[in-house]
């Protein structure tokens, strides 16, 4: 009962943290609006029904039935398809109406208020009030992400224990003999509180990072980088080829279907890792929102791929990719997952709750830059498009283009739309039923 409703626990922190998020995402938006001068008629958080709201001055804020995210309603979001507001002859095709419905709800919600439009500030500051959302997000996740390595710190790759021998993982004896192969740690000289800074010349900096090298090196000769009483030292060491029990991430045995004890051959050093979490310097932790930026960054680009592999994971017999896209429902079960590890110190606990909020605003930061209507990216992509446009107008001595008629892309955005549903319905369905294996 107890591991249930640490459980439950888990999930309601990355719950309240994603609500947290979306709200604060769209105060990034809403305070540089109203600062411009903009009509703000609505900001809400979630979508659907409206369960709560109240109003103040021009803007009604509330609380909405489905809390997958979130959105303030500016008016003067289009511009007219005419100059003075004239609407267009109307069109039987389905997209052309998605269009005239478009600058019809925009052109309702200025009423006497045109000058306060949206589409009528200078192009910069269209550009700071989109991205004003993403923004927000990148500054929640680096002051989560300070917490979390300024405050309780990352595993580092200190040794602290050495096997002096090598024995199958399914031995029964765990005491070394004579006639038992020496540990090729103990042979290469490590020493308990050896600091590994690189592999190969290739730097580590967290111990899954080094035992993945290791354990794709059976009987290749390994170059190690250790520090030791303050100084560096280079060690040669030669994995053996050995049989070990698959670990999770948080060191404990993953069991097969029959409840067994899964093995694997692999290179072997013997080197455990002191438990303990290290306080970072501050200045770790912009480099490593950088990093989760990038990782993003990469995810997307080669995201037909990923949801291709999901979908197979999902319909088929193989396993979901570790390091693929994954749904809000699988965050949360990763959350509750985290949370009910009865082995794992409660500060490794808040940590790890902390960390996948950090990355979760990483995560919105990204994709709400995406140049793709509805996404913040696409009015910030529309605004600086109309801003080449008039400078190329004004270089050239041409009569002022006017404002680029972002209702145009209407059909565009339905079919963005469209795909982000399909997305999102595959990663929950594939979080259901065959989710992502983090910890064992």
């Amino acid at each position: 009962m107890e591991t249930v409703l640490q459980f439950i626990i888990g999930v309601l922190v990355i719950v309240l943290g994603l609500a947290v998020s979306i709200g604060l995402h769209e105060v990034g938006h809403l305070v540089p609006a109203k600062l411009f001068g903009v009509k703000v008629t609505q900001y809400m958080i979630g979508f659907g029904p409206t369960l709560w709201s109240r109003r103040r001055g021009e803007t009604e804020y509330g609380l909405k039935a489905i809390p997958m995210g979130g959105y303030i309603s500016m008016i003067g979001m289009f511009p007219p398809a005419k100059t003075g507001g004239a609407v267009r002859t109307a069109s039987t095709g389905f997209f052309n109406t998605l269009v005239q419905d478009a600058r019809e709800v925009s052109a309702e919600t200025i009423g006497d208020d045109d000058d306060r439009s949206f589409y009528r500030l200078p192009v910069w500051k269209r550009i700071i009030i989109m991205a004003g959302g993403p923004a927000m997000n990148f500054v929640i996740a680096i002051v989560v992400f300070a917490i979390v390595l300024c405050g309780f710190g990352l595993s580092t790759t200190t040794i602290g224990s050495i096997s002096q021998c090598v024995l199958p993982a399914t031995s029964e004896r765990q005491t070394c003999e004579a006639s038992d192969t020496p540990g090729p740690g103990v042979t290469a000289g490590f020493q308990e509180g050896d600091i590994i800074t690189a592999i190969d010349g290739v730097p580590v900096a967290d111990w899954n990072e080094s035992t993945a090298i290791i354990q794709k090196s059976p009987n290749k000769s390994l170059s190690v980088e250790v520090q030791r009483d303050g100084g560096q030292t280079t060690l040669t060491v030669v994995p053996l080829l050995a049989e070990r029990y698959v670990q999770n991430a948080d060191g404990e045995q993953k069991l097969d279907a029959d409840g067994q004890p899964v093995t694997q051959e692999v290179g072997f050093v013997g080197i455990g890792p002191k438990q303990e979490l290290v306080p970072q310097s501050p200045a770790a932790v912009l480099p490593f929102v950088g990093e989760n930026i990038a990782n993003v960054v990469n995810l997307i680009l080669h995201l037909p791929q990923r949801l291709v592999d999901v979908a197979n994971a999902a319909f088929g017999p193989g396993e979901r990719d570790p390091n693929g896209p994954i749904s809000v429902v699988g965050v949360g079960r990763a959350a509750g997952e985290i949370a009910s590890i009865e082995q794992v110190p409660l500060g490794s606990k808040v940590a790890s709750l902390l960390g996948l909020v950090g990355s979760l605003n990483v995560a919105l930061g990204v994709i709400n830059l995406v140049p793709l209507m509805p996404l913040d990216g696409g009015h910030i992509a529309g605004a600086l498009w109309e801003g080449i446009r008039r400078g190329f107008a004004k270089l050239f001595k041409r009569r002022d283009p006017g404002p680029v008629d972002t209702a145009r892309l209407m059909p565009l955005t339905f079919g963005v739309v469209i795909v982000l549903g399909a997305m999102s319905a595959l990663l929950i369905y594939a979080d259901i039923v065959k989710p992502i294996n983090l910890f064992g």
